[in-house]
């Protein structure tokens, strides 16, 4: 890239021959074009794109979520930009079919406050679905208004569903009630908690899956 103040044309904008004009920060600029030729990246520059595709359309539709609970923004690295580079090293695999999600190990939210203990899931009629745990208010930060959050998700229709403030923490159990569309799929399940009107939580717990009832 060069750049020039005056030329027999003066200053010009748009491609003349193998050169690109504009003018940038108040000054004229001249580019070359770039180079194509027949390129074809490797497999493992391959992997990792289906990887990168995997995890972006996984966590897509929880952004909201992940942007609110994972973690603290580190420079300029966003709560999202930090959960998709834990996902992309921890949370996807290759198999022989293509990537896909490690459920044990995806987080719905990471951070310091005290977690699940004990925790219990069961599949209710009506696509209930009842969470169990103890009560460990006082320990850490850990408090008994400390919000339960819930994340399930249906592989078979690609498809979320998410409560943020299901149950206090010394409630020690609570009943979500899935969409009738989700009855008969298998659901994997994740639960945390955060502390109301913070971006405070707790790493989140993988449930399991269940078949809704």
């Amino acid at each position: 890239m060069a750049t020039f103040e005056k030329g027999i044309l003066g200053g010009f904008s748009g491609k003349v021959g193998n050169v690109v004009g504009s003018r940038w920060r108040g000054k004229n600029i001249m580019r070359s074009l770039p180079q194509r030729g027949n390129y074809t990246p490797s497999a493992k520059q391959e992997e990792q794109r289906e990887k990168f595709k995997t995890v972006i359309s996984f966590l897509s539709p929880i952004i909201e979520v992940l942007s609110s609970y994972f973690g603290n923004p580190q420079g300029d690295k966003s709560r999202a930009n930090l959960a998709t580079s834990y996902h992309l090293k921890n949370a996807v695999l290759s198999t022989p079919l293509g990537m896909v999600m490690d459920y044990a190990k995806v987080l719905i939210s990471k951070g310091d406050l005290r977690g699940l203990d004990a925790g219990t899931l069961t599949a209710g009629a009506r696509q209930a679905l009842v969470f169990g745990w103890q009560d460990n208010s006082g320990q850490g930060k850990a408090t008994a208004t400390d919000q339960l959050m819930v994340v399930a998700y249906a592989p078979d229709l690609n498809l979320f569903y998410t409560n943020l403030a299901v149950a206090t923490r010394d409630a020690t159990t609570a009943t979500v009630t899935l969409p009738d569309y989700m009855a008969g799929l298998e659901v994997e399940v994740w639960a945390s908690f955060s502390k109301p009107d913070t971006n405070f939580a707790a790493i989140s717990t993988y449930l399991g899956s269940v078949t809704v009832i």
